[in-house]
């Protein structure tokens, strides 16, 4: 029998690949390099260099030939692009970089989160006490520790480490804490929101009061209902505020440890002997926040007006598109445009809207003290309108005023060797719990207080939630839909396609 010797070194040539191959896989596998793997590595390569020693020229014909060179040139390309794929990969791997593409950014670290974190001056440490890893809460504390190298997160088994669990009195798994120095703050659950609170808490000290003033039909702090302001209560809370309610008359005045005094729409007037004291409160430094709804009259306008602010006896009425287009009604403002204050900084492309309110004018237009700016302004399609009757509202030019019209103003003087502050919003029912959570309603409340309160660190944009996006269909609707998808676009579809085929027949 003849043998073929192009065939035998070529079958040679395979031979030593696939012991060579199954050396390596062997060792791979066993994680260790055995004499058997090595003898197999070494044999299969001896026979492919004996291969290729003695059909140098049947390799090099191969070579040559035009479909080879194609062939040639398609390997090199592929490794070529498979090299680029490589480096890329490398590189993000090293420089990792997310990018959010939600609307509300629900996968970023909010404005207030990034303030807050970046304000830490010393290690915080967040423990997570669960047997199992939680991935989402471990990418969210890595976004925390990409701000601030001093923020820590670290997980520990609670059955494993009993000790850990005991030291932090932690009893249940799930539980997070978060420790600064001596102090220990066990959080209330694991979302940003109570992340940030826990850093909040870690970094203030100072104990600030929010007094509320009560006794005239203003906001309940403690209503759950939709004109109460419970949530305004929960949120300061959260952001370590005291929330007390304080009656002007029994206490005899403005409480000293009142870091903020809030009149949150009253519906009768203080009586004069309150403004008295509340003007005093200012002349002293103090800081007040007064919120008052068209047709009420409030006794402050001696106070306000000596602080070159006024209210308007009218309604802001709002025949703007962007109005007509929030599905609020013309009776509801829509405030996009807004002053030159840390209040507003970050309302660009965001609106804030205000039930039935009244205007905020300021008084003159001196730069002297006290320094006075329009917070909240409506559109140009806005006008005043002294009340309301029936469904129709007209623009009269002789007595109504056109827009943009004020919602809201700030002022602030030195008062012996203190900064007093004042803040006038034309309307309460925006920060109550049917609409604290509108766009930037909250936002707009909280960061008034952190404003006159002095805590610029916590004037932010505040964590976000999910917009519902559901689709409501009726009956009908759905079964509209459902032969749409089943039966009209696939039978569409089809009949394309026997057209196709008939025209190339």
């Amino acid at each position: 029998m003849k043998i073929n010797r192009n065939e035998l070194f070529k079958s040679m040539s395979y031979a030593g690949a696939a012991l060579a191959v199954a050396g390596w896989l062997r060792s791979t596998i066993e994680g260790i390099l055995t004499p058997l793997d090595m003898g197999l590595i070494i044999g299969g390569g001896a026979l492919l260099v004996v291969a290729i020693a003695f059909n140098l020229g049947a390799i090099w014909a191969f070579l040559t030939r035009r479909s080879s060179r194609l062939g040639a040139n398609t390997i090199v390309l592929s490794l070529a692009v498979l090299a680029i794929l490589t480096a890329v990969n490398v590189l993000a791997f090293r420089h990792d970089k997310r990018f959010d593409m939600t609307s509300e950014k629900l996968y970023s670290l909010s404005d207030q989160s990034r303030k807050i974190a970046d304000s830490l001056k010393t290690d915080a440490d967040f423990i997570y006490f669960s047997n199992q890893a939680d991935t989402q809460l471990s990418e969210l504390m890595a976004e925390y520790g990409t701000v601030n190298r001093h923020i820590h997160f670290r997980r520990v088994d609670p059955i494993a480490h009993p000790e850990i669990a005991k030291q932090y009195n932690v009893r249940s798994t799930g539980s997070m804490v978060a420790t600064s120095g001596a102090r220990t703050i066990h959080l209330q659950g694991t979302q940003e929101e109570d992340i940030t609170n826990a850093l909040i808490r870690l970094t203030h000290n100072t104990v600030r009061t929010v007094c509320f003033v009560e006794g005239h039909g203003e906001k309940s702090l403690d209503s759950t209902g939709a004109d109460g302001y419970s949530e305004v209560k929960a949120e300061l809370t959260k952001e370590t505020y005291q929330v007390q309610a304080v009656n002007l008359v029994t206490a005899k005045g403005v409480p000293d440890t009142c870091s903020v005094v809030v009149v949150a729409g009253p519906q009768q007037a203080l009586f004069p002997q309150e403004t008295d004291r509340l003007s005093k409160y200012l002349a002293g430094g103090g800081k007040l926040f007064v919120l008052a709804d068209p047709g009420t009259h409030t006794g402050l306008s001696s106070l306000l007006s000596a602080w070159n602010i006024g209210l308007g006896d009218n309604i802001v009425i709002d025949a703007s598109l962007l109005s007509r287009l929030s599905g609020t009604g013309p009776v509801v403002p829509v405030v996009v445009d807004y002053g030159d204050s840390p209040i507003t900084e970050g309302f660009q492309n965001s609106m804030t809207v205000f039930p039935m309110a009244r205007t905020v004018g300021i008084l003159s237009s001196s730069k002297t003290t006290p320094l006075t700016v329009a917070l909240l302004k409506t559109s140009a399609d806005s006008f005043t309108t002294p009340k309301i009757v029936g469904n129709t509202v007209r623009f009269d030019a002789k007595t109504d005023q056109k827009g943009p019209l004020t919602l809201g103003a700030t002022a602030e003087q030195k008062e012996n060797g203190q900064q007093a502050r004042l803040v006038v919003i034309g309307n309460s029912e925006f920060a109550a719990n049917r609409w604290v959570g509108v766009q930037r309603n909250g936002d707009l409340f909280y960061n008034t207080i952190n404003w006159l309160s002095q805590d610029y660190d916590l004037i932010s944009i505040r964590p976000k939630s999910p917009t519902s996006r559901q689709v409501t269909m009726t009956e009908a609707q759905q079964r509209m839909l459902m032969w749409l998808s089943l039966a009209l676009l696939p039978g569409l579809v089809v009949i394309a396609g026997i057209w196709i085929w008939w025209k190339r027949r």
